[in-house]
């Protein structure tokens, strides 16, 4: 199979196109390459500039149905992105979580393990669990992991894809890499609730989303927590690092002769640099915020302590740090992260307030 960026014969599969990183690997592909795409979705607001491109077919599905598996695991190279993935969801609807982050996707990789199509499988950076202040670097082959206690609904996510994580990577015969995000943010991030979406989106969202309302930002716990941002543009550009590392392994059916392969991986992606306190991005986001409206910070109100349990609910816990190393993707696939945090939050909240602002 010739896996080249040029070649129209291929088609990518990518489950949760229409998503925040889906549409974006979407128009990347149609914009970077000649492939086809096969796109599975149940909401297609984001995409419907290319709901009519001759290079694309689009089904209106998810991975519940066997059918819809078998049919995505046709092809060549399949992209799997789709998840529950917002905090009030871990905490109201755990069951619903573990089965959409565990029961689907492992359905998918059977699938995948006996077509032979790679599976490049998104995990979450919250596998590494309840992390501490100090906690240092993390590493994929190496951090250990702790989590909360079972009565801490919080953890319902991150515990499914661990252990999608550990069933995939037990399976035989399946071409595979995970994918850990460390806080992609970006235009088409999440929703603005009550307006496209309900309950509490991720913090980015959650912030632009109070400023654009004119309400204050809530600092959960103090807002000590620190978190690492990533531009999704920075993620597009690893997963075409990926496919172009990853085709020679797709002539071959002994993965493990090929050199640096991505085969039988997990990547850590995220930029270090970017790393801040949650209290610190409030006020980089105010500050942002006041130089696209043109207002004085006078005008914004302050950010507004709470308490954790009060904001999400009994069960709720959290990470203190999440700071990804990311040698391995360098080493292997040369990427690296390059959009600076006062980029990544410009860009953000430029396009937030010009899609809600009216």
């Amino acid at each position: 199979m010739n896996f080249r960026f040029n070649d129209s014969s291929i088609t990518v599969a990518i489950v949760g196109c229409g998503g925040f990183i889906g549409c974006h690997l979407l128009d990347a592909i149609l914009t970077r390459t000649q492939w086809r795409v096969f796109g599975v979705d149940l909401d297609f607001y984001r995409i419907q500039h290319r709901l009519n491109d001759e290079r694309c077919e689009f089904m209106v599905a998810d991975l519940a149905d066997k059918n819809v598996v078998e049919r995505i695991a046709k092809y060549p190279v399949v992209v799997n992105l789709a998840a529950i993935c917002t905090p009030s969801r871990y905490m109201a609807e755990a069951p619903e979580v573990i089965r959409s982050n565990y029961d689907h996707p492992a359905a998918l990789a059977d699938a995948c393990a006996k077509s032979g199509s790679w599976l490049i499988h998104f995990s979450t950076s919250e596998i590494y669990g309840r992390t501490s202040a100090d906690s240092g670097l993390l590493v994929e082959d190496e951090t250990e992991l702790t989590f909360g206690p079972v009565t801490a609904s919080r953890w319902s996510y991150a515990t499914a894809k661990l252990l999608t994580e550990r069933y995939i990577a037990g399976l035989q015969n399946l071409k595979w890499t995970v994918v850990r995000p460390f806080n992609f943010v970006g235009p088409y991030m999440d929703y603005m609730p009550g307006v496209d979406g309900n309950g509490i989106p991720r913090v980015l969202a959650n912030f632009s989303s109070a400023l654009v309302r004119g309400e204050p930002l809530k600092l959960v716990n103090g807002g000590v927590a620190k978190r690492s941002f990533t531009s999704v543009f920075d993620a597009i550009d690893f997963l075409f690092a990926l496919f172009d590392v990853g085709q020679m392994g797709l002539v071959t059916d002994d993965v493990a002769k090929v050199e640096n392969s991505p085969f039988s991986q997990a990547f850590n992606v995220g930029n270090p640099d970017n790393e801040i306190t949650i209290a610190e991005l409030a006020w980089k986001m105010r500050q942002i915020f006041t130089e696209i409206k043109g207002v004085s910070m006078d005008s914004i109100p302050e950010p507004e302590v709470v308490s954790g349990v009060e904001y999400y609910g009994e069960g709720y816990d959290d990470s203190m740090r999440r700071l990804p190393s990311v040698d391995k993707a360098e080493r292997i696939l040369n990427f690296k992260a390059q959009t600076p945090l006062d980029v990544v939050l410009r860009e953000s909240l430029t396009w937030f307030v010009g899609h809600y602002g009216s």
